[in-house]
């Protein structure tokens, strides 16, 4: 018998959502054939269609330089990727995505073929369908990709979606926002940064901003610091050249690490709507201090160089810590330590906030040796949030232990349905929806904050695979970091 109970706001609201009607899509897909795609793009196009997301039509069409063979030879290398990736995979799923699917050679040079088959697909789907196209390029052929999308009229009525990095420093930036303009009006770029579409992300606004506990203290009066600390184990895993044009300080600052400390600092945007998120993070970084070289490390793990594709001699940086403020009312003075880089000794994604300690002598003559009372939200696809806190020790004694009090969201809903970064993020551009998106000034800004690095770089310091970096950026925050051996 069904459940006649009255749905809340929220379930309502949730149903509509997985059930809203998009129109019909064409989607061009550059580089549908490199890693990105396999393991992201096509996997995110798949769930989203196993729950009844994706457009009541659409085709996808596949690009690159060269041709993975025949529609059906690229459908199966989509195929396999698809069972590398998703747990159970549903057949009929599966196949009604992979009928979809076809391949065009296209470049730079000549995308006319490509044009000729999204017209094709267009025709058949009406007069009301979409154009989608994603652009995961390198960074040295973006602008060029540009100009041909342009020529082909490929732009017209399309959202472009574009990979990190936006440039390689704010010279190139500018020259690729300009060709941009060229030939799309702004509202229709999305500048993806997957770590915008992570649920514990977006969680960071609601923890602080839905709850009087936090807001209050959140600022320069209660925080002594913030830590954005993102090591990763791997190595460069067929990156090597991507690396050697970039670096871990264009691939992962400028873009990820900044994005999340703009989360972490804004203020009280008014509404989440994409044009009052992006104002509040854009004022972020508008007040950033420009980075001084003097309080940045580079690393560069041992065994880097002998990685294919990588420069014998090379100084490219693995690994990057950085001190950076924001000169605000709020957080002046107050300093956001920022960490990641290749081969470190464990894999993960943490925010601290760092509280300033208690002045109360009630429990000893000295409360600045006590341990820092730190929030810490973790990054991952489940949300959890710790604090470490001070209490009394069971016993007849007022003496103080460390304790954890700790906040599992995946506890708190267990009937929710979350979506995977890039999942969330290709239904936001289906939708029109760039509010976890960046926009131009946003990018233009942090490449202003990050030009003193660019110019007078830190000589890169080794570091042994499996460590934490470089001994120099080991006790950067006082009081060291909270992730640590």
């Amino acid at each position: 018998m069904p459940d006649s109970s009255p749905s809340s706001p929220d379930q309502t609201a949730s149903a509509a959502s997985a059930h809203e009607q998009l129109p019909p899509h064409v989607m061009v897909l550059f580089g549908a054939t490199g890693d990105l795609a396999a393991r992201k793009l096509f996997p995110g196009f798949y769930h989203l269609a196993a729950a009844g997301r994706m457009p009541s039509d659409y085709r996808v069409i596949g690009s690159g330089r060269h041709s993975p063979g025949d529609d059906e030879e690229f459908r199966q290398q989509v195929r396999e990727g698809l069972e590398d990736t998703v747990d159970d995979l549903d057949e009929q799923v599966a196949a009604d995505l992979l009928e979809r699917i076809s391949f065009q050679t296209s470049d730079s040079d000549d995308g006319s073929e490509l044009a000729d088959r999204v017209r094709e697909a267009e025709e058949q789907l009406g007069d009301d369908v979409r154009r989608l196209v994603y652009l995961s390029v390198p960074p040295a052929a973006m602008q060029d990709m540009v100009a041909m999308l342009g020529r082909e009229q490929l732009t017209e009525r399309a959202r472009l979606v574009l990979e990190k990095p936006f440039g390689l420093d704010l010279e190139s930036a500018r020259s690729l926002d300009a060709a941009l303009k060229d030939v799309v009006d702004e509202d229709q770029v999305f500048r993806i940064d997957h770590f915008l579409g992570k649920e514990a992300v977006q969680n960071i606004l609601a923890l602080r901003f839905a709850n009087g506990l936090f807001e209050p203290a959140w600022d320069s009066r209660s925080i002594a610091s913030v830590q954005i600390d993102v090591p990763e184990d791997l190595g460069m895993e067929g990156r090597g050249s991507f690396y050697e044009s970039t670096g871990c300080l264009r691939d992962m600052i400028s873009t990820h690490l900044c994005q999340l400390l703009g989360f972490v600092a804004l203020e009280d945007p008014g509404s989440f709507e994409e044009g009052a998120v992006r104002d509040a993070k854009h004022a972020v970084f508008e007040a950033m201090r420009p980075l001084d070289p003097e309080r940045v490390v580079f690393g560069q793990y041992d065994g880097y160089r002998d990685e294919d594709d990588v420069d014998a001699d090379s100084e490219v940086e693995t690994f990057v810590a950085i001190e950076a403020f924001v000169d605000n009312d709020r957080w002046r003075d107050v300093p956001f330590y920022l960490r990641t880089g290749k081969r470190l000794a464990r894999s993960d994604r943490v925010i601290t906030l760092r509280f300033r300690g208690s002045d109360c002598t009630l429990f000893d003559d000295e409360p600045t040796r006590r341990p820092p009372n730190d929030l810490v939200i973790e990054l991952t696809d489940d949300p959890k949030v710790h604090v470490e806190l001070r209490a009394k020790k069971p016993g007849p004694d007022m003496d103080l232990v460390e304790a954890v009090m700790h906040l599992d969201v995946g506890d708190a809903a267990p009937e929710a349905t979350p979506l995977e970064a890039y999942e969330r993020l290709l239904l936001d551009v289906m939708r029109g929806d760039q509010t976890l998106f960046t926009r131009a000034d946003e990018v233009d800004r942090l490449w202003q904050v990050c030009e003193p690095v660019l110019q007078s770089p830190p000589q890169v310091q080794s570091y042994a695979p499996g460590s934490w970096g470089p001994e120099a950026a080991l006790e950067m925050p006082t009081g060291g970091w909270q992730l640590r051996g």
